[in-house]
């Protein structure tokens, strides 16, 4: 059977990574039967099935692109927007998404319809190359999506430090896809920042501005003033970024977008992230520092709930 094609048409959002949480002991093991569920080739597959070959190249190269949405409390805000990032992610790595964002979407509420209602759960969909050198084939694209049992982790905090590892710029690395191959870097500054006693890393863009976390959007408040980096390309502007953006300022909050120093997040009164596995989770030590969870960060996640439940 052919390759069925479908157009890369741009639209709001960009990719970002997921959030930084730890996830509880018992769902770090080896995913069961009764955990996870996997639509491959037309079929859903209970358990955790293999999806590569040695040869394939996403396996030795890296072609893969992926999203992940949430569900919780029988709610998936912004499921839509997830899904068809995935299709702009497939894109940009120069794959040709065999399905659209609507067809994805259909999929991830069949899969989520198969777990007890309420159930916390990860929704996974990704896009891998099979053939190609060096360069993706794009006639060998294949599909699948993944939905998996992961708890909302507890807003209780995490602690984070200045790392030594730098977002890459757009000539640099495929920064706008959420791409797997972006990843093993965030990994180098968390494993540098677990060395150090922190859960976290403040990742800075080529030319020193503060990006983000290894794992998520970042915001900080000082002076009574909410802000965060401005996109500019080396980083991932999140989903759940731009729907706390949105509430906040719907609401009255000003949130300033501008050019961020290490300076200034060593002299906030407050930071915050967020990302879609905890979506909004505060700092409660950077650096030499403790911080508290401000009002910035409650007044953020108490608008994100009430929109995540009133749309999602």
């Amino acid at each position: 059977m052919g390759t069925i094609r479908f157009g890369c048409a741009t639209g709001i959002g960009a990719p970002v990574v997921a959030v930084y949480s730890p996830i509880p002991s018992k769902y770090t093991e080896t995913l069961t039967r009764m955990d996870a569920i996997t639509y491959l080739d037309g079929k859903w597959i209970e358990g955790n099935p293999p999806l590569y070959g040695a040869r394939d190249h996403a396996t030795w190269l890296a072609s893969v692109v992926f999203d992940g949405a949430r569900t919780f409390d029988g709610v998936a805000p912004d499921l839509d927007l997830h899904c068809a990032r995935t299709v702009r992610s497939a894109c940009a790595l120069g794959l040709n998404p065999t399905l659209t964002g609507d067809e994805i979407m259909a999929l991830a509420r069949k899969g989520i319809a198969k777990f007890p209602a309420g159930s916390e759960l990860y929704v996974r969909p990704l896009f891998w190359a099979e053939g190609g050198w060096v360069d993706p084939d794009p006639e060998t694209t294949r599909f699948s999506l993944l939905v998996y049992l992961l708890p909302m982790p507890d807003p209780v905090g995490f602690s984070a430090c200045l790392s030594t590892r730098r977002r890459p710029a757009p000539d640099m690395a495929t920064t706008d896809a959420k791409a797997a191959c972006l990843y093993p870097n965030s990994a180098r500054a968390l494993r540098e920042a677990a060395g150090r006693g922190f859960q976290n890393a403040v990742m800075r863009d080529p030319v020193g501005n503060v990006a983000e976390f290894a794992t998520a959007n970042l915001f900080f408040a000082k002076d009574g003033a909410l802000q965060t980096p401005i996109p500019n390309g080396t980083f991932l502007d999140g989903i759940t970024r731009q729907r706390v953006i949105s509430v906040l300022r719907e609401s009255g909050v000003n949130v300033v977008e501008r050019s961020v120093s290490v300076d200034d997040i060593n002299t906030a009164d407050e930071i915050f992230c967020t990302g879609n596995q905890s979506k909004v989770m505060p700092v409660i030590r950077y650096e030499d520092h403790d911080l508290e969870p401000g009002p910035f960060f409650k007044r953020a996640r108490e608008l994100y709930w009430e929109f995540a439940h009133k749309h999602g």
